[in-house]
């Protein structure tokens, strides 16, 4: 479909959620189109943080229960605002560690291997460190990763077929693991069907939110997924290593986490300093050491944003944008070789656009050198992820007639097609 720069100003006039981009610290003449690695600042959450650290130069040490936004209760408070975006109960979510250790945390809870029922199913396509922690478990528990971590393999290399992931569950699968959205192409997988029929034959199931938490509303509690992480430095727009966040389904909450800590504790008997653990009955039970608090408090303000904006406003505004970004790689780059490989429908993508040429690396480059900050996946996708919050529709026009401009002039001649040390 052809649009003109008139159409996209048109949806910006039309935009319910257009005013909350002047809650963003943006720069002038440059388009932020990598919120799906590192979101952007808010005021909120710079003021959020400044709290924190006004808290603890007023109070010390009275700050964890004393101060503006009291550290001992932040991690829960946390947890209750980000419950209504992925669908759970406040009690079954907690803000802590990082996407890594929570999933280690919870594959030491949930991943048992008994009798025969002793592998994991995973995919091909999943960001590594995921595959790295689900290795090392399998590890620990004695057993040989090669033949107990079943890796789901992809027809075309972008995206996975739910009906093959099904097909590989059965009576030796005790755990499954999948991400919610796939990192490098964007597609959406279906959360509830996978759950399911997993259930269906008794396996453990847990998701990545990474790309798709802050981007599109969940269900996880009425679905019956049994845990799920993610970080909130990417659509949440926590900051560069902001703490992160798992989900328990009510039915485990209540036993024992596989790793135990100071801050799995039931609040009321932390400071008994008893030698054996009575743990939380909600999902802090699987917090594991102290609070990171000044990499928490940001994450205040910027639920705060999502509250009043919506996460099903977002989604929807946000598949606005790459349906616009998409119809304008198809009439305006047609002939410069890019190829889009997230899926197309609506139900099946998430919150960025997946183009894939044999000259990514030069072209992002080339992007960067123009204003645009795109995101390169070796070896060969640009990933372009418009965020609702802080992304206009000419924000989007404006990026792809930049790009064509780069193709048309052969601009990314100019630089090597090999990435950076960081990508």
């Amino acid at each position: 479909m052809k649009h003109e720069r008139e159409d996209a100003k048109r949806l910006d006039e039309q935009d319910e959620l257009l005013s909350f981009k002047n809650e963003f610290y943006t720069t002038p003449h440059t388009y932020y189109m990598d919120g799906n690695s590192l979101g952007l600042l808010s005021k909120r959450s710079e003021q959020t943080l400044l709290t924190s650290l006004e808290d603890w130069k007023q109070h010390g040490i009275e700050g964890w229960t004393e101060g503006e936004q009291p550290w001992y209760y932040m991690s829960e408070k946390l947890g209750e605002m980000t419950a209504p975006l992925i669908g759970a109960q406040a009690h079954e979510v907690i803000n802590t560690g990082s996407i890594t250790t929570n999933l280690h945390q919870l594959l030491a809870t949930f991943y048992k291997p008994e009798g025969r029922r002793t592998k994991i199913i995973a995919d091909t396509l999943n960001f590594p460190s995921d595959i790295y922690a689900l290795k090392s478990q399998i590890e620990l528990q004695g057993l040989d990763a090669n033949e107990h971590l079943i890796q789901i393999k992809s027809s075309n290399g972008y995206t996975l077929s739910e009906d093959d992931i099904i097909s590989a569950m059965d009576e030796e699968t005790a755990l499954l693991l999948l991400p919610s959205v796939l990192y490098r192409s964007g597609q959406l997988l279906d959360i509830e069907k996978i759950t399911l029929n997993a259930h269906k034959r008794g396996i453990i199931v847990g998701f990545d939110l990474a790309h798709s938490i802050g981007a599109l509303p969940h269900q996880l509690h009425d679905w019956g997924v049994d845990f799920a992480v993610w970080c909130t430095y990417k659509y949440l727009n926590s900051g560069p290593g902001g703490t992160g966040g798992l989900y328990v389904h009510e039915k485990h909450l209540g036993q024992k986490p596989g790793l135990a800590g100071w801050f799995s504790s039931s609040k009321d008997k932390q400071f008994d300093m008893e030698h054996d653990l009575t743990p939380a009955e909600t999902a802090g039970a699987y917090q594991i050491g102290t609070p990171h608090i000044l990499s928490s408090a940001p994450l205040l303000g910027s639920l705060e944003i999502f509250k009043e904006a919506g996460i099903e406003s977002i989604r929807k505004k946000s598949l606005q944008l790459t349906q616009l970004l998409m119809d304008l790689v198809q009439s305006e780059l047609h002939e410069y070789g890019f190829r889009i490989t997230n899926p197309l429908e609506d139900h099946r993508r998430g919150g960025h656009v997946s183009l894939v040429h044999s000259e990514a690396a030069s072209i992002c480059k080339a992007l960067k050198q123009e204003g645009v900050v795109p995101d390169f996946r070796s070896p060969d996708v640009i990933r372009l992820a418009p965020a609702a919050l802080y992304v206009s529709f000419e924000d989007v026009y404006d990026v792809v007639m930049i790009l064509k401009e780069i193709m048309k002039d052969k601009k990314h001649k100019n630089f090597s097609n090999q990435r950076g040390t960081i990508a």
